[in-house]
């Protein structure tokens, strides 16, 4: 028998409310921040990931899912969001609107990983992005959207980090004692560390092992190698977001995932909880557009995957809404009203109500059941006298009440509530 495949999942109709419960409360937040919709391709050039997300890094060398299309060309499942983001902002000359240009989307994100709680092969993401902006300002907003997202979903206990990775041109001098530090422990680290020493540094900050933790700790810090500008912006992003009474802590190990970051990176995670429970993560790229070909375009943003949200949902029991069922079944009593009792269910949904017809042939008792199981408030029940006189029965099921109505009257109170 078939199963889905490893790392993916099935999102059934009973877990569909918290989706659509963080869908509801992003697109509301990101929208009264003046964020505008975009949606991008599923899969994209190679190129696009490799040049922007860092060749040196496990995403492009272990979790692409790359192949060749029947035209030969190289593509890439998506494995961020923001790089498509940005080569969007290229493409469509974005860069002749009013700047900054702030932009949400919700996209399935596809990396070949270790499956885990939270974690999977293919999941979903919501992320915003700024582009066209360098002043801390805007990572202070940044930042306050993706802190109020989590406490408008009812996650409230949470703790922000921050850091500053400085600039492409302060990152060098520190990026060289990084290297001295780590090469005088080679011995201790594990055997990526030993490859990233080499090839990609800044990711030793970055490692999950346990020993590398504890050797990151004592490790140079990248705030205490920040140029004057990089430390005027570090200065006022925290006086910032300590005038928005937003609590942070410093992280001088957070460093994320990808090359393209600068200055500005945060994390948001669970109180009592390691990086590996990071519900959302971000931060400022002001060279990636430049680097994809662009002029420079300064840029920050966050992304959040929707089913670690939605674990982290159910683990602090927070009450979500059910989706809505429909209000009516109809019933019908005897086959000869089945037809119009089909009729009559089809009535109901153009006049904007939800309803559905009762399965099968049961008897009405049974009908009366299903509407119980399915939660269904109203139950219409229509059967050879009703019809004859031009009526419907309405029975409450919370109350077990009923009485019997004009079809037209009923039909026109849907039309008209209030009425």
């Amino acid at each position: 028998m078939y199963q889905a495949p490893r790392g993916t999942a099935d999102l059934l109709p009973e877990e569909q409310k918290y989706r659509r419960y963080i869908e509801a409360k992003a697109v509301a937040l990101a929208r009264s921040y003046g964020y505008g919709r975009i949606d991008s391709p599923v899969f994209e050039d190679a190129g696009l990931f490799v040049r922007s997300v860092g060749e040196g890094t496990d995403i492009v060398e272990k979790e692409m899912y790359t192949f060749e299309d029947r035209g030969g060309d190289q593509v890439t499942l998506r494995p961020e969001g923001t790089a498509p983001v940005c080569r969007a902002y290229l493409e469509h000359g974005m860069h002749n609107l009013p700047q900054p240009v702030r932009m949400y989307y919700f996209c399935p994100v596809f990396r070949y990983e270790r499956p885990q709680a939270g974690r999977f092969r293919q999941h979903h993401q919501f992320g915003v992005e700024v582009l066209g902006d360098a002043n801390p300002a805007v990572d202070a907003e940044v930042i306050e959207l993706a802190w109020r997202l989590m406490h408008s979903l009812g996650l409230t206990d949470i703790r922000l980090f921050i850091n500053s990775i400085g600039d492409r041109e302060s990152r060098p001098q520190y990026i060289s004692q990084l290297k001295d530090y780590y090469s005088q422990q080679s011995d201790s680290i594990c055997g990526d560390c030993r490859n990233r020493l080499e090839r990609n540094p800044l990711r030793l900050l970055d490692c999950k092992v346990e020993s590398c933790r504890a050797i990151g700790e004592e490790a140079p810090r990248s705030v205490d190698h920040l140029d004057p500008d990089s430390l005027d912006h570090w200065n006022k992003l925290r006086e910032y977001l300590s005038a928005m009474d937003i609590p942070y802590q410093i992280d001088h190990r957070l460093v994320r995932g990808l090359d393209y970051y600068t200055r500005t990176v945060f994390e948001i995670q669970p109180e009592d909880a390691g990086a590996q429970s990071t519900i959302c993560g971000g931060g400022r790229y002001d060279g990636l557009v430049e680097q994809l070909g662009g002029r420079p375009t300064p840029g920050i943003g966050f992304g959040s995957g929707l089913e670690r949200l939605t674990l982290n949902l159910k683990r602090s029991g927070v009450e979500v809404p059910d989706e809505p069922s429909p209000t009516y079944l109809v019933a019908n009593v005897g086959e000869a009203s089945r037809v119009p009792a089909l009729e009559l269910a089809s009535r109901i949904r153009r006049a904007g109500a939800g309803a559905i017809l009762s399965s099968g042939s049961r008897a009405l008792r049974g009908q009366m059941r299903q509407a119980n199981a399915l939660g269904i408030p109203y139950v219409i029940i229509l059967g050879d006298d009703e019809i004859s006189r031009g009526e419907v029965v309405i029975r409450d099921m919370n109350t077990s009440s009923q009485e019997a109505r004009p079809l037209t009257e009923f039909l026109q109170s849907l039309e008209s509530p209030g009425e």
